[in-house]
């Protein structure tokens, strides 16, 4: 029974127990899609108060009502605090006593060294306990370099110089300053005074300026111990005094203001016909958001319900539309889930790109449902589901007064209408290309509009071919499992069961191989007529090509794989013979769900002969008389019910007949197949297909013109020149 026909029954009884039965459910589960898309969006899509895109014209005068301030984001207010912070002076103290430390234990270091040198006999090991009391290791060279008094001596003066010329004006430690930049505030007891960080003078300088008075300049190890004890007896006589300095810079941090803009009360925001641009756009939002906060519970309530209902209300529309136009997919539960699933996914993407600033609507994935509902089902719906997601995401308030709309019912118009039939993969190159034109005509069109740059527009049309090929690749990459949840079979997965080597097809080519030979050429009869009347001709070849496995239970018992003069069935009473043959339909089944083999090609197996009579068998029987059950000479079927498994049916009839003629002139095929198709007419068997009678012509048509190529006449080779004729006979 048709669903359209069961749903009109339906209507009878409205709000009946099996309106519920099938409404209810899809009726919930729009629901719960509307209360989804409502956490998501939970700002009321109605609003008195228009939100502008950046860059559109307002169409109308907006006055604020009342005085309000426009926040900062937290990015924005923390990169101001950050920025203020570092521009905010680091308090540095100059340490006198630092510098007395380092003369101190200088001091101490040089006279305990020069004991230990004087010490007779003069021991280097002696120099280098010495040395290590004061935190130095000395190498066995630099201890002899120590032991010599004149090099002691112009060593370490050399060191003092340094302290006193240097370290006494202010060095501060390495890496201090490296972060700073500006001036610093550096106070020298109750003086204070303000320098560029640039002219502090470092530990690294200090060493670099050091170098310039080196006593020893051609040693490398008086070198190497001027350096060590600088480094080891100098402190910092300038140090960032960081309490102080982090007090100040909360300071300025508290200082800044949260808000961006102060709005007062009958002030222009914008004007009509102006240009929006980023500070009106902001105190657009502003305003929005702080009338929401005005409002008190009960409105926030009938809010939050009018939301829900408006989502509602537009999804309903979808579920209308389905059940109007695809009666079948409506009544298929799970080809609806997927329906829901998409929007879900979609809506949960809409509503990450709301968040971006600058909003990117062209980064909606409006072409992943399009692609995928195209391929499931057909394009016409698809421009369906398209257009009603479009209006759905573009009259959430994220979206309203922006080009959503308009920028991803051209998207995904073009890709909705780019997929048909599914054949090949590189096919989704042509999608990609023909979405992503459509988005760059979308962005040049607005463009053009709103007086935009060529960089604005071109990437505008940018992210729109970003959107295309992610929304395309996630799409390739859903489809299988969308067809496996479904059980609805794209052109891709009949494509995969046409292949000839797959293992049921391997079977049949060498275990029955005139069951093989008469499936080719059902097959090309099946396409060519479905192609012909605007069938899907890849569906009917392929089901032409499994509608007949069921004979390889028992091969031999069909005349097409049989010897000459040797039937099997000679030994058998008519209705066993009956039994075996019939039963090729049953074990057909068994077999495609042995080889999982697709729902839509199992309706071959079982439609190819509809109930119609096994009359040879049954014409036997009644010769033998008796009393003769007919009903027992009949295929158990159904009839066809697509135009698909008709034409296979007829192929089938049609090809089976033809080959019984000694002559296959085109008039005899001709009548052959207007026999064949008259007969089915008045047996029943097509009062379930879609076919027109026009339809039938231009199948019998087709029929003829591939039947007539096929039992073409050749020209006799002379036997003389090793040829064959009509009388050949083997030597």
């Amino acid at each position: 029974m048709e669903p359209a026909a069961a749903g009109d029954r339906e209507g009878i009884g409205l709000f009946s127990r099996s309106w519920w039965i099938l409404h209810g459910p899809r009726l919930g589960l729009a629901v719960a899609l509307a209360l989804f898309i409502f956490a998501l969006f939970p700002e009321a899509p109605a609003t008195q108060i228009p939100i502008y895109e950046v860059g559109a014209v307002a169409t109308d005068n907006v006055i604020a009502p009342f005085a309000f301030d426009v926040p900062k984001t937290e990015a924005e207010l923390q990169k101001e605090r950050d920025d203020v912070a570092r521009a905010t002076e680091p308090v540095f103290d100059y340490v006198p006593a630092a510098l007395d430390t380092s003369r101190l234990l200088l001091g101490g270091f040089e006279g305990t060294v020069a004991s230990a040198a004087s010490a007779r006999p003069m021991n280097l090991a002696n120099i280098e306990r010495a040395a290590r009391t004061y935190g130095v290791n000395l190498s066995p060279d630099e201890a002899a370099y120590l032991a010599s008094a004149p090099r002691r001596q112009r060593l370490l003066a050399a060191i003092h110089r340094v302290f006193d010329r240097w370290v006494a004006s202010g060095v501060i430690a390495s890496g201090v300053v490296d972060q700073l930049r500006g001036e610093a505030l550096v106070r020298r007891g109750a003086e204070e005074r303000r320098l560029t960080v640039d002219s502090l003078v470092s530990f690294n300088q200090l060493i670099s300026r050091a170098r310039l008075i080196n006593p020893d300049p051609r040693s490398d190890v008086g070198t190497g111990l001027y350096l060590k004890l600088i480094t080891t007896f100098f402190r910092p006589t300038i140090t960032l005094d960081r309490t102080l300095t982090e007090r100040r810079r909360d300071e300025v941090q508290r200082s800044v203001p949260v808000s961006k803009y102060s709005v007062l009360a009958g002030e222009k925001i914008v004007g009509a016909h102006e240009v929006v641009g980023r500070e009106e756009h902001e105190k657009l939002r502003a305003l929005q958001q702080m009338l929401g906060h005005q409002r008190g519970a009960e409105p926030r309530i009938r809010r939050a319900i009018g939301s829900i209902l408006f989502d509602l209300v537009i999804l309903i529309m979808l579920g209308v539309t389905l059940r109007l136009f695809r009666p079948k997919a409506y009544t298929h539960w799970r080809a609806v889930v997927v329906l829901a699933s998409l929007v879900a996914i979609i809506v949960i993407a809409a509503a990450l790109v709301s968040h971006m600033r600058p909003l990117r609507p062209e980064l909606i994935p409006v072409t992943l449902a399009a692609v995928v509902v195209s391929a499931l089902f057909d394009r016409r719906i698809s421009m369906v589901v398209v257009m009603i997601i479009t209006i759905l995401i573009g009259a959430q308030a994220p979206f309203r007064g922006t080009n959503a709309l308009f920028v991803n019912l051209v998207g995904g118009a073009v890709a909705a209408l780019s997929v048909r039939v599914l054949t090949r993969r590189h096919q989704a190159y042509a999608w990609l290309v023909a979405t992503g034109c459509a988005y760059l005509a979308a962005a040049i069109a607005i463009g053009l509009m709103l007086d935009q740059n060529g960089g604005v527009i071109a990437a505008s049309a940018g992210h729109g071919a970003l959107n295309a090929l992610g929304s395309i690749l996630l799409a390739l990459l859903l489809l299988p499992l969308a067809e496996s949840y479904t059980g609805i079979e794209t052109d891709l997965t009949l494509l995969e069961w046409s292949d000839l080597n797959r293992p049921l097809m391997r079977r049949l080519s060498l275990e029955a191989p005139g069951t093989f030979a008469h499936t080719m050429v059902i097959a090309n009869l099946a396409e060519g007529a479905c192609r012909a009347i605007g069938a899907n001709a890849l569906l009917a070849r392929v089901g032409a090509y499994y509608h007949d496995i069921g004979k390889l239970a028992r091969p031999q018992y069909f005349v097409e794989n049989q010897a000459r003069e040797r039937n099997p069935h000679d030994t058998l009473q008519p209705n066993a013979s009956a039994d075996i043959i019939r039963a090729h339909v049953v074990e057909g089944l068994k077999l495609a769900e042995q080889y999982r083999l697709p729902g839509v090609l199992r309706a071959f197996i079982t439609e190819h002969h509809g109930t119609g009579e096994i009359s040879y068998f049954l014409g036997k029987a009644r010769e033998n008389g008796g009393d003769v059950d007919a009903a027992s000479f009949a295929y158990p079927g159904p009839v066809p019910r697509s135009a698909e498994t008709a034409v296979v049916m007829l192929a089938d009839g049609v090809e089976a007949a033809t080959r019984v003629l000694n002559e296959p002139t085109p008039p005899r095929v001709r009548e052959v197949i207007e026999h064949i198709l008259r007969q089915r007419l008045e047996q029943g068997q097509l009062r379930e297909a879609p076919l027109t009678l026009r339809q039938l012509e231009i199948v019998k048509d087709e029929f003829a013109r591939i039947l007539t190529g096929v039992y073409h006449t050749r020209v006799d080779y002379p036997s003389a020149s090793g040829g064959v004729t009509a009388e050949f006979a083997s030597a």
